[in-house]
């Protein structure tokens, strides 16, 4: 992998019903609503959005979402990304008697000029990043959904 390259995968319990957590994740509109490091979020088209994300780390990073798939009955989701991060997201959403496992799989490649250059030694600061956020996102999803 290129050292501006990642790979992420998440996996959240949430003890909520499988369409619920399907319908949240597949809104992108309503994630500043729930996830405090989604900044904004701007509607572009149907299949389409540009999202303003900022972690804990001191930089944002501007992504085009694009729907390449939305099944809800097999519980899919899969967009790909450009901005400030080139690559693909996948969404898996599994239910079960106890609630939904959300299986989230992100490849991506950095192409904002700072985390270019920077990948080679910050890499572990990134990775500690991406997975603060996410825990503010499980964690604001899993409020949403109470």
């Amino acid at each position: 992998m290129r050292l501006n390259g990642y790979r992420f995968r998440d996996t959240w319990f949430l003890p909520a019903p499988r369409r619920a957590v399907f319908d949240a994740v597949a809104d992108l509109e309503g994630y500043p609503r729930w996830w405090p490091d989604v900044r904004s979020v701007r509607k572009i088209d149907e299949d389409t959005a540009e999202l303003v994300c900022r972690a804990t780390l001191p930089y944002r990073l501007v992504i085009r979402m694009r729907r390449a798939e939305q099944d809800a009955s097999a519980g899919r989701l899969r967009v790909h990304l450009d901005g400030d991060l080139q690559g693909s997201l996948a969404a898996r959403v599994l239910g079960h008697p106890r609630g939904t496992t959300l299986d989230i799989t992100q490849e991506v490649v950095a192409t904002k000029p700072l985390l270019r250059r920077l990948s080679p030694v910050a890499r572990p600061l990134f990775q500690l990043n991406h997975a603060l956020m996410m825990r503010r996102g499980r964690r604001g999803l899993l409020d949403r959904l109470a």
